[in-house]
């Protein structure tokens, strides 16, 4: 674990990367949250699941108007503001709703916390990418696969904290806990202003040099929309196999065993020194994802289900690593947040369309025939993956 330490040893480091991890819960803990709110209030699950849409939409089209305002103005005061109107936003969706208030307060609390949820995951990495410096692309792997490993933590964590919170405690609490972690920590993260990148306040002189560079994110940004598809299709189709199986209470597990390949794998990736730059190992990952999905179809038995999750899970966080140092490499300084949002955002919104056409497959053909859409989400990401410009430096320097 020495390449952790080192990383972990600069100054503040330790400090920013743990705030990161508490302000980012509300990224698995806030659409459940509200389902499980409305719901309750409510007793339909169609209105609940419609007032998470109005969140998870808006949250996916201003992340990257987010992303640019982080780079022009600078973290310490972005996240400040999002976070109180996250806290604000997402105390008015609660009250609303346990008051009775018409529906429409709700869709518009709802639709303000989304929007202003801070992006903390992609300033944690804009941050790493400044503390460490251009020197260290081994050492900005690392922290990336830290992150990476955090992702995975929050998206273990999180659900089954707001569920138990929600269903055995009350239905508010979910919801007020991601509400509290995601204002708090963006507060705490904002106050960590040493390890702050600066801001860039650009003139219009200036924009040219600081052009994103289209030709490697925009093939980016579908690598990882068609992941998001898999990931939101492969979700509510092992749901469905468990189902199926006569044991629903294994979905859990099984989704968990798929996470946890993801979270080795992650740690490993960080410690090993790369031969082979970030864009081989996306188009390399972005394969191993596909065929990880392909033997999913003919599994009928769910310890066999486990065993593959947990093998294929492995491909996960080493592909969005390089993925996220991709983009790290690609982009200018000056606007590192907003690509990194691009990215992330790609990859939030493709979970809805791949949970909704695997939900329409298990509803026509069953759980098995579902997994078909994540292997082919997963061909399209590995297609997108290979469409990357070639880059010498991007391919084989060390990274």
């Amino acid at each position: 674990m020495r390449t952790y330490r080192d990383v972990l040893a600069h100054p503040g480091a330790l400090t920013f990367s743990l705030t990161g991890l508490v302000a980012r819960l509300p990224i698995s803990m806030a659409g459940l949250g509200i389902v499980l709110l409305v719901e309750g209030a409510t007793g339909s699950y169609g209105t609940a699941g419609s007032v998470s849409a109005a969140y998870m939409v808006t949250n996916a089209v201003l992340a990257i108007l987010q992303g640019r305002l982080l780079d022009r103005f600078g973290q310490p005061r972005v996240l400040a503001v999002a976070g109180t109107v996250f806290g604000a936003a997402t105390s008015v969706l609660v009250w609303s709703v346990e008051a009775g208030w018409p529906l429409t307060t709700a869709y518009v609390a709802a639709a303000v916390a989304g929007g202003s949820l801070p992006q903390i995951g992609s300033a944690v990495r804009a941050r790493w990418a400044h503390v460490l410096g251009l020197g260290q692309p081994a050492q900005v792997q690392t922290a990336y696969a830290l992150e990476a490993v955090f992702d995975e933590v929050v998206f273990i964590l999180g659900p089954i904290l707001v569920t138990v919170l929600a269903t055995l405690v009350d239905p508010v609490l979910g919801l007020a806990v991601a509400a509290v972690a995601g204002s708090l920590g963006a507060w705490g993260f904002a106050a960590q202003r040493a390890t702050a990148p600066p801001a860039h306040r650009q003139r219009p002189a200036e924009e040219t040099t600081a052009a994103l560079p289209w030709r490697t994110l925009v093939p980016l940004t579908v690598v990882s929309a068609c992941l998001g598809v898999l990931f939101g299709a492969a979700e509510v189709t092992t749901v469905a196999f468990a189902d199926e199986q006569g044991a629903p209470a294994w979905a859990g597990g099984l989704l968990a065993l798929w996470a946890l390949g993801s979270l080795l794998s992650g740690v490993v990736t960080g410690t090993v020194s790369w031969r082979r730059g970030p864009a081989y190992r996306l188009k390399v990952g972005a394969t191993a994802m596909a065929c990880a999905m392909a033997p999913l179809y003919l599994v009928g038995s769910l310890p066999l289900m486990g065993l593959v999750l947990l093998v294929g899970g492995a491909a996960i966080a080493p592909t969005l690593i390089a993925s996220m140092s991709l983009v790290e490499s690609a982009t200018p300084r000056a606007r590192l947040t907003e690509g990194m949002a691009m990215v992330q955002t790609g990859l939030v919104a493709g979970v809805a369309p791949g949970a909704a056409a695997s939900g329409f497959v298990v509803d026509s053909a069953g759980a098995s025939a579902a997994y078909l859409v994540s292997l082919g989400a997963g061909v399209l990401a590995a297609v997108a993956a290979v469409s990357l410009p070639r880059d010498r430096v991007l391919e084989d320097a060390p990274a």
